[in-house]
């Protein structure tokens, strides 16, 4: 019971909105210094956790990801592929939209970051919606959703966490969440041109508005959308393939993203000073919560918090289902609350014990986890993607109507996991 209050009082602190890896470190000291029988002895394999951290190979990853996502950030490539991709799509009703999802999706599988990926999207495409006529929720909506797929499709940063957090394979989660990213990305097309089918208002045709985007050439199309491509593949290519792991083709990532930027002419010091900075605050973030996460951990197994939590499900429930639909909708649940990082530091840890002795497969559960998380970036009202999103909209756009216009995507994305619950070959396909 005092591993549950541990639990609490952690949850009830990051509420408050502490800084995530100091509520780690400062409650697991408390508790450790307020419990007789423990101590601070507990600590004692502390040093050797956190040099494990910093010798592992998987996790080196991230930075060098982070860094690939910042510099096609700043070269220009996003831009690019939206003016070409809207000017594809312009003779169909609801086509913007698409072709902001088909971007999304592309940026997804290139860079991986949220952030980066919703921001670009509310400077460039929702203007571009809003001159052409939609509708300001469908509009927010889909830009808010297609820049969260950066979660689910990989390289996404949030796998790589949940490979070294449940100890799989960090390829082979990649691969199994492939055909759950594009299933999302067809979701969300089908419901696009449905609704811009019954109600034409929301959505008018694209050629009817003057962007100057109708004289795209084929070249130019070739141009834009050809470079990018190459490096997805390539990337995630050679990791599909076993040529390389996902840490070496990461290394390969920035090499390539660095040589679309020479190509696009964008190119300078201060990106390279962008993206350096950027890359050592953002891997510094998740390495310091990954730091007091294991502090955490230490003290709650050592209260007996996992043990309680494994016996609970596997005795007194005993059923599977039961479990993973208590372990889904506590996830969802709690992602309107707090960050995805946090939950899969705080929730999943726990988790795993129990997954082990229902022989739940691993890859599957945590491409289960992925898809609820990336819901955890739309739902309000701490959704990470709404803040980045109204944050670049400024006015332009209600708090409100952000709300209403993400409700359906939400409702898309438990649709997915629940296909994918349903359909664990979806998983399984390319492994």
């Amino acid at each position: 019971m005092i591993a549950l209050l541990m639990f609490v009082v952690v949850l009830a602190l990051l509420l408050v909105g502490i800084p995530v890896a100091f509520v780690f470190g400062a409650v697991s000291i408390a508790f450790a210094f307020l419990i007789p029988e423990l101590g601070f002895e507990v600590f004692s394999v502390l040093p050797f956790r956190i040099y494990g951290i910093m010798s592992n190979t998987t996790l080196m990853a991230v930075p060098l990801f982070i860094t690939m996502g910042l510099v096609l950030e700043k070269s220009k490539m996003a831009e690019r592929l939206l003016v070409s991709m809207s000017a594809m799509f312009r003779d169909v009703r609801g086509g913007l939209a698409v072709s902001v999802v088909l971007v999304g999706a592309m940026l997804a599988a290139s860079t991986g970051i949220v952030s980066a990926s919703v921001v670009m999207m509310s400077v460039i495409a929702l203007p571009l919606m809003l001159k052409a006529g939609y509708d300001k929720g469908l509009a927010s909506g889909t830009v808010a959703a297609s820049g969260t797929l950066g979660q689910i499709i990989p390289p996404s940063i949030i796998l790589i966490i949940l490979g070294d957090v449940m100890s799989v394979s960090v390829g082979e989660l990649f691969m199994g969440a492939v055909l759950p990213g594009l299933v999302l990305v067809g979701l969300y097309i089908f419901y696009i041109l449905i609704r811009s089918y019954f109600q034409p208002e929301i959505a008018p045709l694209h050629s009817h508005a003057e962007h100057g985007n109708e004289g795209v050439s084929f070249k130019e199309l070739i141009i834009s959308i050809v470079p990018p491509l190459l490096l997805m593949v390539s990337v995630l290519g050679s990791i599909f393939a076993g040529i390389a792991s996902p840490t070496e083709s990461a290394a390969f990532g920035v090499i390539g993203a660095f040589l679309l930027s020479v190509l696009n002419r964008s190119f300078n010091f201060e990106m390279i000073k962008y993206a350096s900075l950027e890359s050592v605050k953002l891997s510094g973030m998740i390495f310091m919560i990954l730091i007091g996460a294991t502090a955490f951990s230490l003290v709650f197994n050592e209260l007996g918090g996992s043990d309680l939590i494994l016996e609970f499900f596997s005795e007194d429930i005993g059923n599977v289902w039961v479990f993973i639909a208590v372990a889904m909708l506590s996830i969802f649940i709690l992602g309107f609350f707090i960050d995805f990082i946090e939950i899969s530091f705080i929730i999943v840890p726990i988790l795993v014990p129990v997954m082990e002795a229902f022989g739940i497969d691993p890859i599957w559960f945590a491409v289960l986890i992925a898809l609820n998380l990336q819901a955890s970036f739309l739902t309000p009202p701490f959704g990470l993607s709404l803040f980045f999103l109204k944050g670049a909209a400024g006015d332009t756009i209600k708090t409100i109507e952000i709300y209403r216009g993400i409700i359906p995507f939400i409702l898309l994305q438990l649709l997915g996991l629940g296909l994918v619950i349903m359909f664990p070959d979806l998983v399984f396909a390319f492994l």
